[in-house]
């Protein structure tokens, strides 16, 4: 054999030896893929099948005006003894709510212990037999932007429906009206009737409650923190927050480079509320809060106003706080005693003579921009009641009852059920600037087919 035919030999060798070896790490690495893949596989069944026993169905007989309609969502055994969380929403207006849990024939009879509008959470209680599978929760700081996940929840009523995906996102901003929340984005599928369900870690730990879907592959999830503080809180009698009392509107650039300040960021007051503790501090409309205590205040968009919001929220009635605003150009500092957050859900009040009112809170006084305070807010009238024939409006605000003043919700109850007997009840009612005299007659029927029970598909589940 030549040098050459030998140095040729050994260089075949050699290419067909790196080729093996290529091989054999390409089959090391696909075996060991497979044992990650057949492990991953292994951790989603394990984690399904031990939170799924803790994840229940919600049905709730809800009051949509003079109607009654089923509305179905899921919900979470938070303890043994029978606490069960889910969303506000799918409990909102009930009059009777049953929870059926997993393996369980009976349906139980639920107790609505308390809900919060602002975060969308409620919590149900019912008596259970025997100890209920209760979930164990995670903690938010645990919680890591792009982990697997599992939403576990009854879309459509179809019960125990699981789904895979992974924290998209936290710390979300919805430009929601009212709500508080920071929330975690998952693609984890969330639809209709998942609302209350858990989101779950492949450790098996809840991380969130699944509020609300927004399109495929886009859900948003209350996080466990808020979920463990609102439930101890409703427990305790409600939730209490604090409350500034202005209106705002986020600072955008263009803004900010009109009033000459273009490197500064913060919140426009628009409104003051008469009496709050941002009047009494002496702040008005125009004052831009650029800092609250040691927190900068930062809202370039209208999503962005929910930061400075949970700021308010979370500070404990009586604080005292120094504000940062700029005012006609200068800053400025500013004390101010945090008040305690009034009433945010106004209560309700039906009666036979085919009309619905409200009372009067701050928010409702704000967002119907109504001319007063006292007496009450016309929510629903019924068609061909006697409130109807008599010309009585929603908008309009019941401010006397047969020659008896009504101020407040209480003043109406007390005012009607003297009249409850009589054929005609004379109603001052104020519209805009104008006081109308309406006189309603219970002789001639109603026409209106209320309270009928209705199962109404476009109120089951996420929003």
């Amino acid at each position: 054999m030549t040098n050459r035919q030998a140095i040729g030999f050994q260089d075949f060798w050699k290419s067909r030896g790196f080729g093996c070896i290529a091989a054999l790490v390409w089959l090391a690495a696909a075996s060991a893929g497979a044992q990650e893949a057949a492990s991953l596989e292994e951790r989603i069944v394990s984690v399904s099948e031990a939170i799924t026993p803790s994840v229940v169905h919600i049905s709730a007989v809800v009051r949509v005006n003079d109607r009654r309609n089923v509305v179905t969502g899921s919900g979470l055994i938070a303890r043994a003894d029978g606490l069960v969380l889910t969303n506000q929403h799918v409990v909102d207006k009930a009059v009777k709510v049953e929870v059926s849990v997993p393996g369980r024939k009976r349906r139980y009879p639920a107790e609505i212990v308390g809900t919060d509008p602002q975060t969308d959470l409620a919590v149900l209680h019912i008596e259970p037999d025997e100890p209920l599978p209760a979930a164990t929760f995670a903690k938010i700081d645990e919680v890591r932007v792009g982990q697997w996940v599992l939403a576990i929840g009854n879309p459509y009523g179809l019960d125990g429906t699981v789904s895979l995906g992974i924290v998209s996102a936290k710390g979300r901003n919805l430009e929601v009206p009212g709500l508080l929340n920071d929330f975690i984005q998952t693609d984890a599928m969330i639809d209709r009737g998942s609302s209350g369900g858990p989101l779950v870690d492949l450790e098996g730990h809840v991380i969130g409650l699944n509020s609300r879907g927004q399109g495929r592959g886009i859900g948003f999830t209350i996080p466990v923190d808020t979920v463990l503080q609102v439930m101890a809180e409703l427990e305790n009698g409600g939730v209490e927050r604090g409350w500034l009392g202005t209106s705002i509107q986020a600072l955008s650039r263009e803004l900010a480079s009109y009033l000459g300040v273009p490197d500064a960021t913060g919140v426009i007051v628009n409104g003051v509320s008469e009496g709050s503790p941002a009047a009494r501090a002496s702040l008005r409309p125009g004052d831009v809060i650029t800092g609250f205590g040691e927190q900068d205040v930062d809202a370039e968009k209208d999503e962005d106003l929910g930061r400075f919001q949970r700021q308010v929220a979370a500070t404990a009635p009586e604080t005292e706080v120094r504000l940062r605003i700029l005012r006609d150009g200068r800053f400025r500092d500013v004390l101010v005693t945090i008040g305690t957050q009034p009433k945010v859900e106004p209560e309700e009040q039906e009666t036979d003579l085919g009309f619905h009112v409200q009372e009067i809170t701050e928010g409702l006084y704000r967002s119907e921009r109504l001319p007063v305070r006292e007496g009450v807010f016309v929510a629903f009238v019924a068609p061909g009641s006697p409130a109807a024939r008599a010309n009585l409006f929603i908008g309009d605000v019941v401010v006397d009852i047969d020659g008896r003043e009504v101020e407040d919700l209480g003043d109406f109850r007390r005012a009607t059920a003297r009249a409850e007997d009589q054929r005609r009840v004379l109603i001052l009612a104020r519209r805009g600037k104008d006081l109308r005299f309406l006189l309603l007659d219970r002789g001639a029927p109603i026409s209106s087919p209320g309270g009928q029970l209705e199962s109404d598909p476009e109120a089951t589940g996420a929003e």
